[in-house]
């Protein structure tokens, strides 16, 4: 039975399965034409310190999966956590801007032999 669409942005370490919760609602994602993602993300201080801890030993090369509201995961690839520019918020929250890329497939002349 379909219970419907979670408010939650999922990202799950390929390699440890360890997994982090945003709040759909603070959370803005733009993309580029070339296929990179900034996902922005403003709220609590707290919140923003455990997607640090996250990230903090993850390689700017390192594999993940993103699914948006349960809607089915896709793979991405970390490029890092920038802070954002700073606007008029409260002193309780922060901001950080995730960047992704989503995967490229090799092309057949890319294939090489060891």
């Amino acid at each position: 039975m379909f219970n419907g669409f979670s408010d939650k942005l999922t990202l799950t370490k390929s390699l440890s399965g360890e997994v982090i919760e945003l709040d759909q609602r603070r959370v803005r994602i733009r993309e580029n034409q070339s296929g990179l993602m900034a996902l922005s993300y403003i709220a609590p201080i707290f919140d923003v310190m455990d997607l640090e801890n996250f990230f903090d030993s993850m390689d700017s090369s390192g594999k993940l999966v993103m699914d948006i509201g349960g809607a089915g995961g896709f793979n991405v690839n970390f490029r890092g956590i920038i802070d954002g520019k700073a606007k008029n918020f409260s002193k309780n929250l922060d901001h950080k801007i995730i960047l992704l890329e989503q995967p490229r497939c090799s092309r057949p002349g890319e294939y090489f032999q060891i």
